[in-house]
């Protein structure tokens, strides 16, 4: 098998090319909040030995997640389009005793 000679600038490319492969693309949120409702959220954060933003990037994350499951709960309700609950009760029948 051959041997390669990589120069320095080459490697150090290489290297910034491996690290830049595994980073995630991250972009900029600007919020707006009260001020005091920010300082309590920071303080929480801290006391659970995490930032702020890495707090909301786990709520990103749940929220978008429970995205799905509302796409799979409309497609289990397409599939049982066919279930009939019964006859529909005016209020007044609902509250009957």
């Amino acid at each position: 098998m051959p041997s390669v000679r990589l120069t320095e600038t080459a490697l150090v490319g290489l290297i910034s090319h491996h690290n830049r492969v595994q980073c995630s693309r991250m972009k900029n949120v600007t919020l707006s909040a009260d001020a005091d409702l920010i300082e309590q959220a920071r303080l929480v954060a801290r006391a659970q030995h995490k930032t702020l933003n890495a707090v909301f990037r786990e709520w990103l994350r749940q929220y978008v997640s429970q995205s799905g499951s509302a796409q799979e709960v409309d497609s289990l309700m397409k599939r049982l389009r066919h279930v009939r609950a019964g006859p529909h009760f005016t209020r007044a029948e609902m509250n009957e005793e």
